[in-house]
């Protein structure tokens, strides 16, 4: 019965419940669908095998390493030498636990924008003052010396000298990279 003006007529659907089929039904069926075959198995997968999984996040970390590289600057890279130093005497693993972080530096001292003369009163006040505080883990940044003329780093090379020299200085190492790498080195003190 059609609704007045808007020329909708709804459908009524009239819901059927499942018979049984009967035997003739059954005759009529097979008759129609010819001769089959039986399956050999229960289980049949029917779906596509899925393709093999692919490694997204590696590839997405391994691009943003190359984007990385690309963008860098020599500046930027490590490009110096280490530095190590262990003290007669001492076990290897001092130096190894040094290198992983193990201690835990309670000071650090940043000689950027200082003349040799100037660095070296500073290093050794810095050390002494460490010392008499008990703070025996210590860093001192030196940097790369990127921008040193034609004898190279200069800071790098002036503390690396003055460490070797002095008697209370059990080992040192150039920073983890996070910690500033070849451009800073953490020194362990004497108790």
């Amino acid at each position: 019965m059609p609704f007045s003006g808007t020329g909708y007529s709804p459908i009524m659907r009239r819901t059927r419940t499942p018979t049984t089929p009967t035997d003739d039904d059954l005759a009529l069926f097979r008759s129609e669908v010819g001769e089959v075959r039986p399956v050999r198995h229960e289980l049949t997968d029917a779906r596509r095998p899925a393709p093999p999984p692919l490694a997204t996040k590696r590839r997405e970390d391994d691009a943003a390493v190359m984007r990385e590289l690309a963008e860098s600057t020599l500046d930027e890279m490590e490009m110096s030498e280490p530095l190590v130093y262990l003290r007669d005497g001492y076990a290897p693993k001092v130096l190894r636990k040094l290198g992983r972080g193990q201690y835990s530096v309670a000071a650090e001292l940043d000689l950027h924008h200082m003349t040799a003369d100037v660095a070296a009163d500073a290093i050794a006040q810095f050390l002494n003052e460490s010392k008499r505080s008990g703070r025996l883990c210590v860093k001192i940044i030196h940097g790369k010396g990127l921008r040193s003329k034609t004898g190279g780093p200069v800071l790098k090379r002036l503390t690396d000298k003055l460490l070797r020299q002095r008697g209370d200085v059990i080992a040192y190492r150039s920073a983890r990279v996070m910690e500033g790498g070849t451009g800073a080195v953490v020194v362990l003190l004497k108790g």
